[in-house]
């Protein structure tokens, strides 16, 4: 396991982007699975949002 909880500068984020907010949100049993099957969950969901929240931007 490694060491990566909860300090910001662990995620590869800016330092003054603090990871302190929380998001729960319901999925498919699929979806869960197929997500914690990935390296790093957490940071996985967090690229795909702020992937999907510029692509809206964009629009």
């Amino acid at each position: 396991m490694s060491g990566r909880k909860g300090k910001p500068e662990n995620f590869g984020n800016q330092e003054s982007k603090e990871l302190t907010e929380q998001l729960n949100f319901r999925v498919t049993k699929e979806m869960k699975e197929e997500v914690k099957s990935k390296e790093d969950p957490p940071e996985f969901c967090r690229r795909a949002i702020q992937e999907a929240l510029d692509k809206d931007k964009n629009k």
